[in-house]
């Protein structure tokens, strides 16, 4: 039998279990509302589609430099005055395949075998499996819903850790660290000599406030970010991170070995949604409305145990008072409701048993029967 590497032996990613179950159930005829995908419902924006259509007529899109198309680099550059009035040196943005190419470059750039990084539970899931699969040890730190599920100086203090990585917005939680919150996670990790990592893949989709970028803070971090989110782009696999000028080096000759490059079409596509903005603001109009329906209908189907999100698209529930089996729960909702949503088991092995994560980015008319469609659900089983 071929031998296997313990480094092989990650979690299952749990939503791509139920994203596969409403697959089947639609395979059967019926009609479900999907509030378990994380990603917009919406295309790339019709901007960056034609600029691909038109590049795909006179250029072969081979390989680019593994540091990413030089003008995407500076526009990326360009966003960081526009949205936060930093002056970034455009040398530090290196494009990645999708924020996952620019974790596997973070960890691998930061961490040797064996070392902790720190990561708040509830969070985004992928994270701790890769880092189990290079070798290094994630460290959940259990935030208190009284800090919107966010992690504090207090969980850290007494805690040995190579390095801290944080979001914000969050998934699961749509939670944001602001800029007092964030300063202090920044201290704290410098007084303890580890790397700052900060995702911020979900910036641009926020609502009352908006998010701060540890690079208004500091320029000693990672700072990572995606064309998945605000700029409607899962499938097509472009991120970026940016890191100080004296570790760039290090991480193109990691790119070079490990991807060679981010997807080219990718490139040329994301350069021109950066330009659309009139509709990527009607996306974010959209996410605004089913926001505010998730704020309201939830608690009519009993779901009242949340912290209403700051950013992102989605909401998550304590649901101790019906299950002590989410994934169960979720099962039961999907099968006999039609709706999937996701069990917190993704996001928090220890306390996701009791929570659910019901995503809003889809269009507003699917999230409205969504909610009728749980209230129905948990009305019938006496929970409201």
């Amino acid at each position: 039998m071929m031998r296997n590497s313990r480094r092989g032996a990650v979690d299952p990613f749990i939503v791509m279990d139920v994203m596969e179950a409403a697959r089947q159930a639609e395979a059967d005829n019926r009609h479900i509302i999907h509030m378990e995908v994380g990603q917009p419902g919406t295309a790339a924006p019709k901007g960056a589609r034609a600029a691909l259509a038109e590049a795909m007529d006179g250029d072969a899109l081979g390989y680019t430099v593994a540091l990413g198309l030089p003008a995407l680099r500076r526009r990326i550059a360009q966003l960081y005055g526009e949205w936060y009035d930093v002056d970034l040196n455009p040398e530090r943005v290196i494009v990645t395949p999708g924020s996952s190419g620019a974790f596997l470059l973070s960890f691998t750039a930061s961490f040797d075998a064996g070392e902790r990084v720190a990561i708040g539970a509830p969070g985004y899931p992928s994270y701790r499996q890769i880092l189990k699969a290079l070798s290094l040890e994630p460290l959940d730190i259990q935030t208190a819903p009284q800090n919107r599920l966010q992690p504090v100086p207090d969980d850290l203090h007494a805690l040995d850790f190579e390095g801290l990585m944080v979001a914000s917005p969050a998934n699961p939680t749509g939670t944001m660290l602001d800029r007092d919150a964030m300063s202090a996670l920044i201290e704290l990790s410098r007084d303890k000599g580890a790397a700052f990592i900060s995702d911020e893949i979900y910036h641009g989709i926020e609502y009352e406030a908006k998010a701060v970028s540890a690079l208004e803070i500091t320029d000693d971090c990672y700072v990572i970010n995606s064309f998945s989110k605000y700029f409607s782009m899962t499938g097509w696999r472009a991120g970026w991170m940016v890191v100080p000028e004296d570790h760039v080096r290090k991480i193109e000759r990691l790119a070079q070995n490990m991807f060679i490059c981010a997807p080219h079409a990718s490139q040329v596509a994301a350069l021109a949604a950066m330009e659309c903005h009139e509709e990527l603001e009607a996306n974010m109009a959209v996410y605004r409305t089913n926001r505010e329906m998730m704020i309201e209908g939830l608690p009519k189907a009993g779901f009242v145990s949340f912290a209403p999100p700051d950013g992102a698209f989605y909401v998550y529930v304590d649901v101790s008072a019906f299950t002590d089996d989410s994934r169960a729960f979720a099962r039961d909702i999907l099968d006999l409701a039609g709706v999937a949503v996701t069990p917190g088991l993704d996001f928090d092995p220890a306390r996701g048993h009791q929570t659910l994560r019901f995503s809003y980015a889809r269009a507003t008319k699917d999230i409205a029967e969504g909610l009728l469609r749980l209230q129905r659900f948990m009305s019938a089983r006496g929970f409201v």
